[in-house]
């Protein structure tokens, strides 16, 4: 982007044209009718005129026929997008290498950091709390484990909050990660309450840093929803790292970090 443009339209074909690509499905069958009501439903969001690029029947009906249609839709919109008023949450950190991390623990702590990770709830998906703390990690990064001046469990999958409080006075954790994936009816809102709330009660101020992520989380919600960070979709290993640094013992990059393993 340009420097000194705080307003941008969506680019489609050309800069400024205000083209945008949008999917959905309704609950219709395939067919005329089913084009133009998701042709109506465009223009109703904006989106004029509107051309149907793609539709295609998915779902069993009566007699074997599609009960529902999932549509792809491509037009022009007028709105324009302020970038001065977007407000999101900015990384307050630096980050830093795992060298830099284990000397800021080593040199702050004076003893390992334990952190403990589950998905808690109803929740089976252990892909994200697996990708932040297995040696093997993601996006090129080592997860936590990898870690010399980190003590790491991942209790896995299905924790209930009492078994998650339990385990992290039994440990003395310094912190707590959990995981949410399954969102239904903002089912991850409610678990992450209860996961504050819990441990609010139970160790007061004393409790460890809790930090919860996701793909469907706000990283702006954290003090609405009781914990001390929310992390979205994407993060890295080396983001959580960085962060249970800069919380636990400072933002400060240690002199001498430690050697990295070969």
């Amino acid at each position: 982007m340009p420097d000194g443009i705080d307003v941008v339209r969506p680019y489609g074909d050309t800069t400024g044209d205000g083209m945008v690509q949008l999917s959905f499905t309704l609950p219709v069958p395939p067919g005329p009718r089913a084009e133009g009501a998701a042709l109506q439903l465009a223009g109703k969001m904006g989106i004029a005129p509107a051309m149907v690029v793609h539709s295609h029947g998915i779902g069993g009906g009566g007699g074997g026929g599609a009960a529902f249609t999932f549509f792809v839709v491509y037009g022009p919109v007028r709105h324009l997008v302020d970038l001065a008023a977007v407000q999101v949450e900015e990384r307050a950190y630096p980050l830093l290498s795992p060298g830099e991390v284990d000397g800021a623990i080593r040199a702050g702590l004076h003893r390992q950091l334990v952190v403990l990770g589950a998905c808690i709830g109803t929740d089976a998906h252990t892909v994200g709390i697996d990708a932040i703390l297995n040696i093997k990690g993601f996006a090129g990064e080592k997860g936590l484990e990898y870690h010399r001046e980190m003590r790491v469990a991942n209790l896995g999958a299905q924790v209930t909050v009492p078994e998650l409080v339990a385990r992290a006075r039994a440990e003395r954790a310094d912190a707590v990660l959990v995981s949410q994936v399954v969102t239904q009816r903002d089912a991850h809102l409610r678990n992450t309450r209860e996961l504050a709330a819990a441990f609010r009660e139970a160790m007061g101020e004393a409790r460890p840093l809790l930090v919860v992520g996701g793909p469907r989380f706000d990283p702006a919600m954290a003090a609405e929803l009781g914990v001390d960070r929310v992390f979205g979709r994407g993060t890295t290993p080396g983001e959580v790292a960085s962060y249970l640094v800069h919380a636990l013992i400072g933002s400060r990059r240690p002199d001498t970090p430690a050697p990295e393993d070969p």
